[in-house]
């Protein structure tokens, strides 16, 4: 008995600490956001900031953080925590800690869908075309049904390599290397027979900006974002019990197929209308569930929103810099994610003297045997090699 009630204050303990790192996770992202609306030419103190937000503030202050900031901030933690929670998900059903919508081409074949609603399908004008890059979509939702078409191609491939051809992880990623290829051939191909300023708008996009969507593309990835969330953390048992592998998971009542399948259409789409949008963001879904996982391990239950909260944070964090690296101008946010994601997974795998695997902490499982057997906790452990 006394060994069950040490069991129980342990696994206790292990629930606060993972809730507490939510909830500074929470209090990050709400302090970013507030230094995003901050950042910017005109520069404005966290008074004028909430003073303008509550229409208080002068004409121009208000028209500066609605019209621009607020836009820019909200899509950066919508589109951030949209890629991070489809590398979290892909990184799960795939068993590959290398998994996310960039690598697996799935970004690349939004892009492409995208582009080819935009120029094919008349989906997006120019707007002072003279400076070679203003963009207005006209047509959200061809862009983004293209964009999905886009990135569904991908996953379909890939899940036909994963059930038809038993593919290992590894064989996975190259094979999303050699479809990331493809269409970003494709690309180029509608870029070449294009005239010249369009071509120059179309590379301009596929820098990626966060501030090129309004409220009418904001409100649709967060609706989509907040959808394939909410379904995500409903599975969140069954990706538990996946981490012990296929046949466990089975065992344990899971319908492994239908998850995977289902867990990579919700992330395709919610990757593709985010690029569709804001152009390719590459590296926010490989790290940022890399990050949290150091301190969440892999349970799902407070996984899946701490990837969420972690990627808008790291998002509105490279958003901030883009602006303030070189002011006036503000950087492509696509290239400063590269430039500052690529350091930090090399450093995240030379710095990796551990494994993770599962470890199972007993809780009332004379009451709830079945349900202790899914909600296994599943901890990080370190194992030096």
């Amino acid at each position: 008995m006394n060994i069950l009630n040490k069991s129980k204050d342990k696994y206790e303990q292990y629930i606060w600490r993972k809730r507490l790192f939510l909830a500074e996770l929470f209090v990050l992202v709400v302090g970013l956001a507030v230094w995003s609306l901050c950042t910017g030419s005109s520069g404005m103190k966290i008074p004028d900031v909430f003073a303008a937000l509550l229409h208080r503030g002068t004409k121009q202050m208000e028209t500066s953080i609605w019209n621009v900031r607020m836009p820019r901030t909200a899509t950066a933690i919508a589109v951030g925590a949209a890629l991070a929670l489809t590398g979290c998900v892909l990184q799960n059903v795939l068993r590959n800690p290398l998994a996310s919508a960039s690598t697996l081409g799935v970004s690349q074949g939004a892009s492409f869908g995208a582009a080819f609603a935009i120029t094919m399908l008349g989906a997006g004008i120019q707007v002072n075309s003279g400076t070679g890059g203003a963009l207005t979509i006209t047509n959200p939702y061809m862009v983004s049904i293209c964009a999905f078409a886009g990135g569904i191609t991908t996953t379909i491939v890939i899940l036909m390599l994963a059930f038809f051809t038993k593919a290992t992880p590894s064989t996975m990623i190259l094979a999303g290397v050699a479809l990331s290829s493809l269409f970003t051939g494709a690309t180029t191909l509608i870029q070449y027979f294009c005239d010249d300023v369009v071509m120059a708008t179309i590379v301009y996009w596929t820098f990626g900006s966060l501030g090129r969507a309004g409220w009418r593309e904001i409100g649709l990835i967060s609706i989509l974002t907040l959808a394939s969330g909410l379904w995500f953390y409903w599975n969140r048992w069954n990706y538990n019990a996946l981490e012990s592998g296929h046949h466990t998971a089975k065992s344990l009542g899971v319908s492994v197929d239908a998850l995977i399948v289902g867990s990579m259409i919700a992330g395709s789409l919610i990757a593709a209308v985010s690029v569709a949008f804001v152009g390719c963001i590459s590296f926010i879904g490989l790290i940022a569930p890399h990050m949290v996982r150091k301190v969440v391990g892999n349970d799902h239950r407070y996984l899946i929103p701490a990837s969420a909260l972690g990627g808008a944070a790291i998002l509105i964090l490279a958003d901030i810099a883009s602006r303030l690296l070189a002011a006036p101008t503000v950087l492509p946010i696509g290239a400063l994610t590269s430039f500052l994601g690529a350091p930090l997974f090399l450093y995240m795998i030379i710095r990796k003297g551990h494994t993770y695997r599962g470890s199972c902490v007993s809780y009332n499982s004379a009451q709830h045997p079945a349900r202790w057997v899914r909600g296994c906790v599943w901890d990080r452990e370190v194992v030096r090699h």
